[in-house]
């Protein structure tokens, strides 16, 4: 029964118990309905008021029954009424603490600011992918959703250094921001860079123009669901083959392919080896799609084999979960 319809049951039958109340005086001590009331209001609450008659034997017992029925109907309905405030109380403060702490604990996680239909989208990628993450949505109704479905979520304003704080800016890995309007975006990618150097800043443009101030704020990169969605519906039409084969690797759910990026680790033994002694697509089954070397933006397609890896260099790698999984391994020993 859900509170509502229990308190709304315990109102009905307080109210029953005033009424045969009302009507056993009247017939008992042959009273009128305001001292029939009266007699009702004390016998119900137990205060010890002189009777306004001669009591009889059946108007003794009589008086007992209602003092029973109105005294259990009353503890129950305030007993409801105390645990129904305290538990939902309890509730949501030990949740609002057990999140708290764990968003204090996160390292090397992603925040998404906003949980539009663009930053849901995120926030599905990252749990199907395994991340820690945070989301930061100021909507109350929407940030109670995202809570009661598991989610780490700050209510707050993403623009605000505070809430940046709250969400672990300072040992953030990456930054997602998806936020209604493009000075919300440009003021979040301007306040998270000047409180970590390090996050690596994607932002959502909606204007054509916002491109260029979003990456003067800092932002690592921008991207327009307009222009993206317009340009695959183009190649869909244009080259559907090709499109057919990018759905496989970067679709969601059963993936069977995807593309990941490795980075050679301090401690690998693969540093100093040229790619066809490293021999990755035999000892993983992976493909080797292109290099990013150590401190350089651009990448090396289709690698030589001679390229020789080194420390701290990224290799885009075509293959299945645990193919990847194998090739980390590697780069980490």
């Amino acid at each position: 029964m859900d509170s509502r319809r229990k308190f709304a049951v315990i109102i009905i039958t307080f109210v029953v118990i005033i009424t045969i109340g009302i009507i056993g005086y009247m017939n008992l001590l042959q009273v009128n309905f305001i001292d029939a009331l009266y007699m009702t209001a004390i016998t119900i609450s137990t205060v010890g008021y002189g009777e306004v008659a001669q009591m009889t034997t059946a108007a003794k017992l009589f008086s007992i029954g209602i003092i029973f029925a109105g005294l259990s109907v009353a503890g129950y309905g305030v007993t409801s009424l105390v645990a129904l405030f305290f538990e939902g109380e309890l509730k949501d403060a030990w949740r609002k603490k057990q999140m708290e702490s764990k968003i204090k604990s996160l390292r090397d996680h992603y925040i998404v600011c906003g949980a539009g239909e663009i930053g849901h989208t995120v926030i599905k990628s990252f749990q199907e992918s395994n991340v820690p993450f945070v989301v930061i949505e100021k909507n109350i109704k929407r940030a109670d959703e995202l809570e009661k479905e598991g989610y780490l979520t700050i209510l707050g304003d993403a623009t605000n250094e505070d809430t940046l704080e709250q969400a672990g800016i300072a040992y953030s890995k990456g930054l997602v921001s998806t936020l209604s309007n493009d000075a919300d975006n440009v003021f979040t990618v301007l306040t998270a860079r000047q409180m970590n150097d390090n996050v690596y800043i994607v932002s959502k443009a909606i204007d054509k123009n916002a491109h260029n101030k979003l990456k003067k704020a800092g932002a690592d990169n921008t991207i327009s669901a307009n222009e993206i969605g317009g340009r695959r519906m183009a190649s869909l039409v244009l080259r559907p083959s090709v499109m057919s084969f990018l759905d496989v690797i970067t679709q969601a759910g059963d993936v069977t392919l995807d593309l990941e990026e490795v980075t050679i680790g301090e401690e690998s033994n693969l540093i100093g080896q040229k790619l066809f002694e490293a021999k990755i697509p035999e000892s993983t089954g992976l493909i080797v799609l292109a290099l990013k070397r150590s401190g350089k933006t651009k990448l090396t397609f289709n690698p030589s084999s001679s390229e020789t890896l080194e420390v701290g260099d990224t290799m885009i790698v075509l293959g299945k979960e645990e193919q990847v999984t194998k090739l980390r391994q590697l780069a980490k020993r």
